[in-house]
């Protein structure tokens, strides 16, 4: 099996700051793989790692999607990376469509600013009923809700075929009855897309959905645990991570509840 991501002793500096510390990490192509850590743990910079947004210290080796990092066109390579962050929804203009907000991942940026193909909004269509949200598209950005937000967003990084998606916290701005549809829709999404390798960053445990076989957990830095989510996600791991006593349930679906302050 190939590998989507390799990375070996990766030690990154953010101002001067050393935010991580000897990552070594590697994931096969079309693996579900959860992100998870505390605040400040290094997921952000490790995003930014995997686009080639921040680099390590000499002596360490990324190599994304077969291609080595320093040895190749990172614009190019970028392109075969879908991120989706909730954050992205301030960045668009009040006035923009929600159509034109999956187009402009075509361009690489948040708004259009040409003239679009008949055969690229075809494809937006498409992947948009994919995603059940063909009947939104032309809606104007602020009357989606937060969950249709983030589909669009979803649909925009899928509109170049990427080899891999980053979902960085997509549910950090919905209410329960929001976050579990937009889950519901990842999950059907994952199943549909075996050949997608797809990252799912997240501080939520309950969010983590039987579709993520693996995981990785970051402390400090560095990587705490990193294999199969049944050994990822343990009580003690937890514990360590977050610093809490953490007592974990598990649903008839598959997924975990923690429930904190119990040993």
């Amino acid at each position: 099996m190939e590998n989507a991501i390799i990375i070996e002793n990766a030690s990154v500096y953010m101002d001067e700051n050393l935010v991580l510390k000897n990552i070594s990490w590697t994931l096969e192509k079309g693996a579900r793989c959860f992100l998870m850590g505390a605040n400040g743990a290094g997921k952000t910079t490790l995003v930014k790692l995997l686009m080639g947004f921040a680099w390590p210290v000499y002596g360490a080796r990324v190599e994304i999607l077969g291609n080595v990092y320093g040895k190749c066109n990172l614009q190019e390579v970028r392109k075969k990376i879908g991120w989706v962050s909730p954050f992205m929804q301030h960045w668009t203009s009040e006035n923009s469509k929600a159509l034109h907000v999956v187009l402009s991942g075509l361009d690489g940026s948040l708004g259009l600013f040409r003239d679009v193909t008949k055969e690229e909004v075809d494809r937006a269509m498409e992947i948009l009923t994919e995603l059940n949200a063909a009947h939104l598209s032309e809606r104007s950005w602020y009357a989606l809700s937060s969950g249709e937000q983030v589909k669009f967003l979803i649909a925009r990084a899928l509109i170049t075929s990427p080899e891999l998606l980053i979902l960085d916290e997509p549910s950090v701005y919905m209410d329960l009855a929001g976050r579990e549809y937009l889950l519901s829709e990842i999950e059907r999404f994952a199943n549909s897309r075996p050949d997608l390798t797809l990252i799912f960053i997240t501080q939520r445990i309950e969010e983590i959905m039987p579709v993520f076989k693996y995981g990785m957990a970051l402390k400090n830095g560095t990587i705490y645990k990193s294999g199969s989510t049944e050994e990822v996600l343990t009580e003690e791991n937890l514990e360590q991570i977050f610093n809490i006593p953490v007592k974990l349930l598990k649903s008839d679906n598959g997924r975990f509840w923690p429930v904190v302050g119990i040993r």
